[in-house]
C-alpha cells in the first residue's frame, strides 16, 4: 500500500490534487484546507497517504501530517462516517479545533461541518472522547503559556487529565461563566497541565482560577 507520496505538485479539482511522481499523476483526495496549502503548481510536496482499496476502486487520500491522516482514520471508525464526512470534517476544522471540540464533548461545534447532523455529531463526540487524548500536542512554555504545534508537555498526562473529575468540574464552571465549552474545555485542559506542571496537585478552585487567566489572555 502506499503510505507517502513525494513529487510535484500538478494540480487541483475541486476535491483532489494530482501529484506527478516520476511522470506517473496520482489522483489524491484532499479536505480542501489541505488543497489550499500545496503551493504553486510545480512545487515539491511530500503528502503522507491513506490507500482505500474498494471492489471498484482504489483511492488516494493526502494530509499533509501524520496527525491529520490519524484523525481521517479515526473518524471514520464512527457508524455512518465515510472518508467523505471525514474529508468535510478536516476541511471545516483543523486537527487542534477537532481535537478540543471532541474533547470537550462539543457536538455543536462538529454539527456546523455541512453534512454533519445532531446524531453524526453526538456519535463523533461521544465515541471519540476518551480516544483523542493521544492526538493533543499542545505543550506549555515559560510562566505556563500555551505553545501549539510541539509534542505535548505530555499527551498522557493530558489524556490522564481529561478523565479526571477535575477537568470535568472546572470545564464546566467555566461554561457556566459564559465561555463556549470548546474554549472553556481547553483553558481547563491547560489550567490542569500547567499545575501539574509545577508539581502541585490540581484542586478544582485553583485550576478555574487558573483557567480564567488562560480565557482572559486570549
Amino acid at each position: 500500500m502506499i503510505g507517502r507520496l513525494k513529487g510535484l505538485y500538478d494540480g487541483q479539482s475541486e476535491d483532489h490534487a494530482i501529484i506527478d511522481c516520476g511522470g506517473v499523476g496520482y489522483r489524491v483526495f484532499a479536505s480542501s484546507r489541505t488543497l489550499g496549502q500545496l503551493g504553486p503548481i510545480g512545487q515539491a510536496v511530500t503528502l503522507e497517504i491513506e490507500t482505500q482499496v474498494r471492489e471498484d476502486h482504489i483511492h488516494l487520500f493526502g494530509f499533509l501530517s501524520e496527525q491529520e491522516r490519524d484523525l481521517f482514520r479515526l473518524l471514520q471508525t464512527v457508524q455512518g462516517v465515510g472518508a467523505k464526512v471525514a474529508l468535510a470534517v478536516l476541511s471545516a476544522m483543523t486537527a487542534d479545533q477537532l481535537i478540543v471540540a471532541i474533547g470537550a464533548g462539543d457536538k455543536a461545534m462538529v454539527q456546523q461541518v455541512k453534512g454533519i447532523g445532531p446524531k453524526a455529531a453526538q456519535r463523533i463526540v461521544t465515541e471519540l472522547k476518551d480516544k483523542v487524548g493521544a492526538f493533543a500536542h499542545v505543550t506549555l512554555g515559560a510562566g505556563g503559556a500555551a505553545v501549539s504545534g510541539a509534542p505535548a508537555a505530555s499527551g498522557e498526562a493530558q489524556a490522564g487529565a481529561a478523565g479526571s473529575g477535575i477537568l470535568s468540574d472546572v470545564t464546566s464552571a467555566l461554561t457556566n461563566l459564559g465561555y463556549q465549552r470548546s474554549a472553556a474545555f481547553e483553558a481547563a485542559s491547560k489550567a490542569v497541565a500547567a499545575i501539574e506542571a509545577d508539581g502541585a496537585e490540581p484542586s478544582v478552585e485553583a485550576a478555574i482560577v487558573a483557567g480564567l487567566k488562560i480565557l482572559s489572555a486570549s
